[in-house]
C-alpha cells in the first residue's frame, strides 16, 4: 500500500475528527454526548499507543507482565471507589482545573506548590509524547516497507508534521473557551470515538490472527504455550511494583486526571464506569497473547511492538492494516491532545499567569477580557511548547525499540504526586511544606535515576555505572548501592522516600490559616457545611466587576454579577460584595485561571489575604485540633466582647454618676447654704433688736424651719454614710405592715393631701413582720414623697398593693405617671443620681440610695419594676427578719418625708 494512499486515509480520518468535534461543539447539550458511556470511552485515553501498539511487544519480551498495565487501573475503577468519588466530589466542588490544582488547592491554594507539580507534569509526560509521536511515524515507516527509524531521514520531520496538526486540533477545540469548567465536548467526542475505532482495530486483528492465522482458539492456545510468550517468569516484587504504578498512572497523569475529575459532567457517570472501562480494557488485551506468538513465529526479526500493523502487511491484508494503523493512530493522538490541554492549562494557571500578573501594573488594569486573551494566548503557545518538547525529546533520545520502557519512565514520574494527593484527601495533619518536600524529593530521584539514563549517549562516560566523581551511593544506575530490579529500586526509593520525608516535614511544620481552612473542603468534602465561609476585606462591587470582566470577558462578567443582584433583589443595579458573592466569583474565576491564581486575584483586590478566627469556625467540619483551639479563641473573644460591652456600659455609666457627683455637689452646696443664709440673716436681724412681738416670732419661726431643713439634709448624710459603712443597728420588732405603711402615709402627708390620691388593700396588709420598723418606714415615706413629686398624671394615683410570697412580703408602690426613662433606670438608686430634670427632682439625690442601703441591711431589696404605664418600684421584707445586731446603739431619727 502506497504512502500517499495512508496520507489520504489519515487525512479522511482527521478530518472525520473535526466533523465530529464541531458538531459537538456546536450541540453539547444533546444526551448521547453528556452520557456516562462517552465519559467512559473518553477514560480511554490511557491506552496510548503503548497499549496499543507496546503491549504486544511487552508480551513478546516479558510474556504476561503486560497484564500489569491493565490491572492497576482496574484495580482503581473496582475497588478505589471511595478515592475516585472524593476526586470527582472535590472537582466539581472546588472548581479544580488539573492535578496541579487540586494539591495547591488543598494545601492553602499555593502558587508554589502548584508551579512545582507544573514542572513535575510536563517532565514527565514529555517522554511519553514523543513515545506517541513515535508510534505514528513508526507506523508509516511501517507502510513504507521499513521498520528501522532514521533520524537523519524523512522520520523527524514527519514527526514534526503530526505533531504540528496535533497542535492544530488541540488549539483549535481545546482553547475556545477560558473555564475549564465548561466541559470540551468536541474533543470528549473525539476521543470517544477514536476509543471505538482502536478497539473494533485491536480485536479485528487479533480476531483474524485467531481464526484467519492460528486455525481456531484451540491451535492458538497450543502456539502460545509452544511460544517463547509462554516461557516468561517475573517476580512478585516486580508484579506488585507495575500494578500500583499502572494504579496510581490512572489517577496522577494529568490526561487521565483530566478526563476522570475535569471533564466529569455527573458524578453518577463514575458508576458506569467503574465496571465498563475495565471491561474495555478486557477487551483490549484479549488477543494480545495471541498477536504476539504468532508474530514472534512468523516474523522473528520483525519489530514485536509493530506486529498488529505489520502481520496483515506480511499477509497481504491491506485493508485491515489500514485500520490497524488508524487505531494506533487513535491510540497516539487521543492521548496527545488530552495531555496537551491537561498541560497547557496547568502551564498557563500556574506558571504563565502569575508571572504576567506580577508585572507592575497588570493587576489593576481595566481592560475587559485582558487576562482572558492572555490566558487564551498563553494556552495555545504552551500546546506548541508541549508537543515541541515532545518531539525534541524524542529527536534528542533517537527513540527507543522498546515503547513500553518509554510508557514506564512517565508512570513512576507522574507517580511522585500520588503521596501529596492521598495526603490531601485523608490525612488532615499533612502541610503544604510536607508535600512540596516529598514532591520534591521524589522527583529528583526519579530524575535522577530514570531519566537521566535516557540521555545515556550525551552523559560523561561512567556516570550512570559509576556515579559522579566516583560516588557510587549516587549511581543513577544503582543508587544507595541497591541491588535487583531497577524498576522496582527506583519506584520503591522514589516513593518511600517521597512519603518519608512528606510525613516528617508535616509533623514538624504547622499549617497555615488557609490550610486550615482548605482542609475539611477536601477531607470531609462530603459533610461539609455548604454556606461560603467567612470573607473580609473593602472590594467595592465595580472593582469586582472590572477584575471579572478582564478574566471572563464583559458578557458572562454580567451575566454572573446580574444573576447575584437579582438573588439579592438589586436588580439591575451591581449586587452588594457579601461573602457568598466573593465566594461564588473565586470558584467561576477558578474555572478559567485555577484555584491557586483565581484565590490570589480576588484576595489582592480585597485585601483578604489572611483568615481570621470567624474563618476557621465558619467551617462546619474542622479537625478536632483546630475545633479544640478555635472553641478557645472563640471563648476568648466571647469573653473579651462581653467585658468589653461591660466596661463600655460602665464607662457610660460612670460618665453620667460624674455628672450626677458634679450635679449633687453643687445642689449640696446650694441646700447648706441657702438655710445657713437664712439662718445668718434672719438672727442678725433678731439680734439687732426693735422688734416688735409678732416680728420676732415670725422671725425666729423661720429660723427654726431652716434648721430643720438643714438638719434633715445633715441627717441624710451621716445616714447614708452610716449604711454605707455599715455601722448601723436596727431595733427589730413584730409589727404589722399596714401599721408601718400609716406612718409612712401619715409623715408623707404635707405632700400627698394636696396632690396624690393613695389606695391601699388593708385586708392585704394584715401580715406581721419582723423587722425595724422605723428604718423600713423611712423606705416607704421616700418612696410615697417620690410618687408625690414625680407623678406627672393630670390626677395623680399612687397604688400600694401588699403580696405574701413564700417568706417575704413584696409591696409595690405604683403611680399613673409616665413612669422613668429607660436611661435613668440604671442610676437612680446611685447616691448622686437625679433625674434630669433638676428644678423638677428638688432635694440632694439621696432617697434611692438609702432606701437600697436600708433594705440591704433589712435582708431585703428595692427594684425598680418596668412595665406598669407609671414609676413602679418592688420592696421586698422578709417576714423573719435581718440577722443584723439588734438594740445597739443608732442614730435616732424619726421617719419623715424625704427630700
Amino acid at each position: 500500500m502506497s504512502l500517499d494512499l495512508l496520507a489520504a486515509v489519515a487525512l479522511a480520518y482527521v478530518a472525520f475528527l473535526f466533523a465530529v468535534a464541531f458538531a459537538a461543539e456546536r450541540r453539547p447539550r444533546t444526551r448521547w454526548l453528556s452520557g456516562p458511556w462517552v465519559y467512559t470511552l473518553s477514560l480511554s485515553i490511557y491506552c496510548t499507543a503503548w497499549t496499543f501498539y507496546g503491549a504486544v511487544g511487552y508480551a513478546a519480551r516479558s510474556g504476561l507482565e503486560f497484564m500489569t498495565i491493565y490491572l492497576g487501573p482496574t484495580l482503581v475503577l473496582v475497588g478505589w471507589w471511595a478515592l475516585l468519588r472524593k476526586l470527582v466530589a472535590i472537582g466539581r466542588a472546588e472548581r479544580i482545573t488539573s492535578i496541579a490544582d487540586l494539591v495547591s488547592s488543598r494545601f492553602g491554594k499555593s502558587t508554589g506548590l502548584a508551579a512545582l507539580v507544573t514542572v513535575l507534569a510536563l517532565v514527565a509526560t514529555t517522554p511519553y509524547i514523543a513515545l506517541q509521536l513515535q508510534s505514528v511515524v513508526l507506523s508509516f515507516r511501517a507502510f513504507a516497507g521499513s521498520e528501522t527509524l532514521d533520524p537523519a531521514t524523512e522520520g523527524p520531520w514527519l514527526g514534526l508534521a503530526v505533531a504540528a496538526g496535533l497542535a492544530l486540533f488541540t488549539i483549535l477545540f481545546g482553547t475556545r473557551r477560558l473555564d475549564a469548567g465548561e466541559r470540551h465536548h468536541g474533543i470528549v467526542s473525539a476521543v470517544a470515538v477514536e476509543a471505538v475505532v482502536k478497539l473494533v482495530a485491536l480485536l479485528a486483528v487479533g480476531a483474524w490472527v485467531v481464526w484467519g492465522l492460528g486455525g481456531g482458539v484451540g491451535a492458538t492456545l497450543d502456539a502460545v504455550a509452544a511460544s517463547p510468550v509462554a516461557d516468561w517468569s517475573s517476580g512478585p516484587g516486580r508484579w506488585t511494583g507495575l500494578v500500583g504504578v499502572s494504579a496510581a498512572a490512572v489517577i496522577c497523569l494529568p490526561r487521565m486526571f483530566h478526563v476522570l475529575v475535569v471533564e466529569n459532567g455527573d458524578p453518577r457517570h463514575l458508576a458506569t464506569a467503574s465496571w465498563a472501562f475495565p471491561l474495555y480494557l478486557l477487551a483490549m488485551c484479549l488477543f494480545v497473547v495471541p498477536v504476539a506468538a504468532t508474530g514472534l513465529a512468523r516474523l522473528p526479526d520483525g519489530n514485536p511492538d509493530l506486529y498488529v500493523l505489520t502481520l496483515p502487511l506480511s499477509e497481504g491484508r491491506g485493508g485491515l492494516a489500514m485500520l490497524a494503523f488508524l487505531g494506533g493512530f487513535s491510540s497516539a493522538t487521543s492521548m496527545v491532545i488530552v495531555a496537551a490541554i491537561a498541560l497547557a492549562t496547568m502551564l498557563s494557571n500556574h506558571l504563565v499567569v502569575p508571572l504576567w500578573l506580577a508585572r507592575p501594573g497588570r493587576r489593576r488594569a481595566t481592560v475587559s477580557g485582558d487576562v482572558r486573551e492572555a490566558v487564551l494566548r498563553a494556552r495555545r503557545l504552551a500546546i506548541l511548547a508541549v508537543l515541541g518538547l515532545g518531539w525534541a525529546y524524542w529527536r534528542a533520545t533517537g527513540g527507543t525499540a522498546a515503547l513500553a520502557s518509554m510508557g514506564l519512565i512517565a508512570f513512576v514520574g507522574m507517580a511522585q504526586v500520588l503521596p501529596a494527593m492521598l495526603a490531601a484527601l485523608f490525612w488532615e495533619g499533612a502541610t503544604r511544606k510536607g508535600a512540596a518536600a516529598g514532591i520534591a524529593t521524589g522527583f529528583a530521584v526519579w530524575a535522577w535515576t530514570m531519566l537521566l539514563p535516557v540521555f545515556a549517549g550525551v552523559l560523561p562516560a561512567g556516570l550512570l555505572a559509576e556515579g559522579p566523581w566516583g560516588l557510587g551511593l549516587l549511581a543513577p544506575l544503582a543508587p544507595l548501592g541497591l541491588g535487583g530490579d531497577p524498576l522496582v529500586v527506583v519506584l520503591g526509593l522514589s516513593l518511600g522516600l517521597n512519603a518519608a520525608v512528606l510525613c516528617a516535614v508535616s509533623l514538624l511544620t504547622e499549617p497555615t490559616a488557609m490550610e486550615l481552612l482548605q482542609t475539611p473542603r477536601f477531607t470531609r468534602v462530603f459533610d461539609r457545611a455548604a454556606a461560603p465561609r467567612a470573607r473580609r476585606g473593602s472590594a467595592t462591587a465595580e472593582e469586582l466587576m472590572v477584575m471579572a470582566q478582564r478574566i471572563l470577558g464583559f458578557r458572562e462578567a454580567r451575566a454572573l454579577f446580574d444573576a447575584a443582584a437579582r438573588a439579592q433583589g438589586r436588580a439591575p443595579d451591581l449586587p452588594e460584595p457579601t461573602p457568598a458573592l466573593l465566594d461564588a466569583l473565586e470558584r467561576r474565576l477558578a474555572g478559567s485561571v485555577g484555584a491557586a491564581t483565581a484565590h490570589a486575584m480576588v484576595s489582592g483586590l480585597t485585601g483578604d489575604a489572611a483568615v481570621s478566627v470567624e474563618d476557621l469556625l465558619a467551617v462546619a467540619d474542622e479537625t478536632a485540633r483546630v475545633m479544640d483551639h478555635s472553641a478557645r479563641v472563640e471563648a476568648q473573644s466571647a469573653e473579651l466582647t462581653r467585658t468589653a460591652a461591660e466596661l463600655r456600659a460602665a464607662n457610660a455609666k460612670l460618665t453620667r454618676l460624674s455628672v450626677q457627683k458634679d450635679a449633687f455637689l453643687s445642689q449640696i452646696s446650694h441646700e447648706l447654704r441657702t438655710p445657713m443664709t437664712s439662718i445668718r440673716a434672719f438672727s442678725e436681724i433678731l439680734l439687732s433688736g426693735g422688734l416688735g412681738p409678732e416680728d420676732q416670732r415670725r422671725y425666729a419661726g423661720i429660723v427654726h424651719e431652716e434648721s430643720r431643713r438643714l438638719t434633715r439634709l445633715l441627717d441624710d448624710l451621716l445616714d447614708l454614710g452610716v449604711l454605707e459603712n455599715g455601722q448601723v443597728a436596727l431595733d427589730l420588732a413584730d409589727v404589722p405592715l399596714g401599721e408601718v405603711l400609716d406612718r409612712a402615709q401619715r409623715a408623707a402627708a404635707s405632700l400627698t393631701e394636696a396632690r396624690l390620691a393613695v389606695t391601699r388593700d388593708r385586708a392585704a396588709e394584715a401580715v406581721r413582720l419582723r423587722t425595724d420598723p422605723d428604718r423600713l418606714a423611712q423606705v416607704f415615706i421616700n418612696l410615697i414623697a417620690n410618687a408625690a413629686k414625680y407623678c406627672d398624671a393630670e390626677a395623680p394615683r399612687l397604688d400600694i398593693r401588699a403580696t405574701v410570697s413564700g417568706d417575704a412580703v413584696r409591696v409595690d408602690f405604683v403611680d399613673n405617671g409616665g413612669g422613668i426613662a429607660e436611661a435613668d433606670r440604671a442610676l437612680i438608686f446611685e447616691k448622686f443620681a437625679r433625674l434630669e430634670d433638676h428644678a423638677r427632682a428638688g432635694g440632694a439625690g439621696l432617697g434611692l440610695a438609702i432606701c437600697r442601703e436600708v433594705m440591704a441591711r433589712l435582708g431585703g431589696t428595692v427594684d425598680y419594676l418596668p412595665g406598669h404605664g407609671g414609676a413602679a418600684f418592688r420592696v421586698t421584707v422578709p417576714r423573719a427578719g435581718a440577722d443584723a445586731p439588734e438594740g445597739a446603739a443608732r442614730p435616732a431619727r424619726a421617719p419623715e418625708a424625704a427630700e
